[in-house]
């Protein structure tokens, strides 16, 4: 079997990491749908996986946007996946069957207190998406995102500025005016497939 990341080998019990399954993610696959009832949560271990649901105009409303970690672990007790999970760039994805996930977080007190620490880093995460989404201003969005969700003044692009837009909650077309502007003037570059910040 193929060794799970170290994060999940440090989370998961022994016999939850066996019932963990390996899938390769394709850009466009589509992971659940909205109103399916949950019979797995995903860890992206390389790629990225969008979550998203339509919003009141019928756009694309994107809730999260996951390089490295959990997705639809909201679900563990919905009757229902409340959004569709959508890969946007290819990569490994591994599958955790919720019924044994729900049996060990009831049968091992150590495992459900682990897990709840995971969950609070989550809530940390989504407190700092909301704070972004108060800020006003696509740059004041765009920095913020970076020097959250990046490492030392680097974001991965991920599916591109289209799918970021929709993550910060602007037109694409005004954040590619705002990337622009920053490059011109220096402060932002894009390369790698990664947006970094040089100097503001």
């Amino acid at each position: 079997m193929r060794k799970l990341p170290l994060v999940l080998g440090e989370l998961l019990p022994a016999a939850l990491q066996s019932a963990c399954t390996w899938l390769a993610g394709v850009r466009g696959d589509r992971l659940f749908t909205q109103g399916k009832k949950p019979d797995r949560m995903f860890y992206v271990a390389s790629g990225e996986v969008v979550l998203r649901r339509l919003g009141i105009e019928g756009e694309n409303v994107v809730l999260q946007r996951a390089r490295q970690g959990f997705v639809a672990e909201a679900s563990l007790q919905s009757l229902n996946y409340h959004c569709d999970a959508v890969v946007t760039v290819s990569g490994d994805l591994i599958a955790i069957p919720i019924g044994p996930l729900r049996q060990s977080l009831l049968a091992d007190p150590a495992f459900a207190m682990r897990w709840v620490g995971m969950l609070n880093q989550e809530l940390r995460r989504q407190r700092a998406q909301c704070e972004r989404l108060s800020l006003r201003g696509v740059r004041d969005r765009l920095l913020h995102l970076i020097e959250t969700e990046g490492q030392c003044g680097r974001l991965p692009l991920g599916a591109g500025l289209k799918s970021m837009a929709s993550e910060l909650g602007v037109s694409h077309e005004a954040l590619y005016r705002t990337v622009a502007e920053l490059e011109k003037r220096g402060s932002l570059c894009r390369e790698g497939g990664q947006i970094r910040i040089i100097q503001l």
